[in-house]
């Protein structure tokens, strides 16, 4: 079975950490995987987003519009730039808390982000909507983010990996001291599926 997986965010929300997991869990499980990146001006806060496809036959890492079975949105208004690649009835897991450009902070902007979660919501079949500052609180980091959006893309299925094929890969890819935080991360369940 083939998957095709689109993560998208701002840069220092760890996409490409969980790009890089989730092609490694492929790897581990004798998949054929595929992925490509484009990070732009990740360390300015820019957008960054990664493509990834698992199964055979792949020919290329890029994904085609309405060919993404999950986009995994680190960022609303990155989710809804994604949104022409998700394919019907497939699945979005979004972190609702904006990452605020500056040319909004420069321009005294109100976006909160909220108008992009319920854009999502009229369009998307199939909506994991995630609080992603109040999960991180509850997890004990600012920076598990990217492993608590992962396990609920995990938990809906849209992902042909368990939760422990991800800690497999973390274990030899996380620093030793980060892997425990990283677990909790990934088994977070206070979020709530949309219709």
């Amino acid at each position: 079975m083939n998957k095709n997986i689109l993560l998208c965010g701002v840069g220092g929300q760890g996409t490409v950490l969980a790009s890089k997991l989730l092609a490694a869990a492929a790897m581990e499980k004798g998949l054929p995987v595929m992925s490509a990146e484009t990070i732009g001006m990740a360390q300015k806060g820019g957008s960054v987003f990664s493509h990834l496809r698992v199964g055979e036959g792949i020919q290329t890492p890029m994904l085609r519009e309405k060919t993404a079975d999950v986009i995994i949105g680190f960022e609303p208004a990155e989710a809804v730039r994604m949104l022409p690649y998700l394919a019907e009835n497939s699945w979005v897991i979004v972190n609702k808390c904006p990452v605020i450009p500056v040319t909004s902070v420069l321009k005294a902007s109100s976006y909160d982000g909220s108008e992009m979660v319920e854009y999502l919501r009229r369009q998307v079949k199939h909506l994991i909507v995630i609080d992603g500052a109040a999960a991180c609180r509850e997890v004990g980091s600012p920076k598990a983010l990217n492993m608590v959006l992962l396990g609920a893309a995990l938990k809906s299925g849209a992902l042909p990996f368990t939760a422990e094929d991800i800690k497999s890969v973390m274990q030899k890819r996380v620093k030793p001291q980060f892997y425990e935080l990283n677990c909790r991360a990934l088994d977070y369940k206070n979020y709530t599926a949309e219709a």
